[in-house]
C-alpha cells in the first residue's frame, strides 16, 4: 500500500514539474511614469527603494501615491496627483547633487557607497525633518 501512495505522488509530481515547464512565463511589470529613476529599474530594485523610503520617512505608501481611481484600494503609483511625489523627485534630485559634488560617488573596497546623504539624514523616520 505504502508503495501505491508512493509511486502516485511521485507520478503527480512529475506531471506536475512537467506541465510547469510549458506555463508561460510572467513578463516583469514595468513601472510608468518615472522621472528621476532608471526607466530600466527592475520591479525588485524599484519595490526595495520604495521600501528605503517608507522606513527612511516613517510613512506608508499613501503619503506620496494617489489610490486608482476605480479601485481605492489599490495604488495608482504612476499618478503625479500628489505634491509629495514631486517634493520627493525634487529631494532625490538634491541628494544625488550633494553625492556627487561632495562625495564624489566613492565607495568602500566592498563597493558600498561612502559617506552618502540619503532621505534619513535629515528625516531620521519623520515625514518631515525637524532641525536640531
Amino acid at each position: 500500500m505504502q508503495y501505491k501512495k508512493t509511486l502516485t505522488l511521485s507520478c503527480l509530481m512529475i506531471t506536475v514539474g512537467m506541465l510547469s515547464a510549458f506555463m508561460p512565463k510572467q513578463q516583469e511589470q514595468k513601472a510608468k511614469n518615472l522621472k528621476v529613476l532608471p526607466k530600466n529599474i527592475s520591479h525588485q530594485d524599484l519595490e526595495k527603494l520604495m521600501r528605503g523610503f517608507n522606513s527612511a520617512l516613517g510613512v506608508r505608501c499613501n503619503f506620496c501615491h494617489s489610490p486608482q481611481k476605480d479601485d481605492p484600494k489599490k495604488m495608482d503609483f504612476a499618478s503625479d496627483e500628489k505634491k509629495e511625489k514631486e517634493i520627493a523627485r525634487d529631494m532625490m534630485r538634491m541628494t544625488a547633487k550633494i553625492n556627487k559634488k561632495y562625495f564624489h560617488d566613492e565607495k568602500t573596497k566592498e563597493g558600498k557607497a561612502l559617506l552618502a546623504v540619503s532621505c534619513v539624514t535629515c528625516h531620521n523616520g519623520k515625514s518631515e525633518p525637524k532641525a536640531n
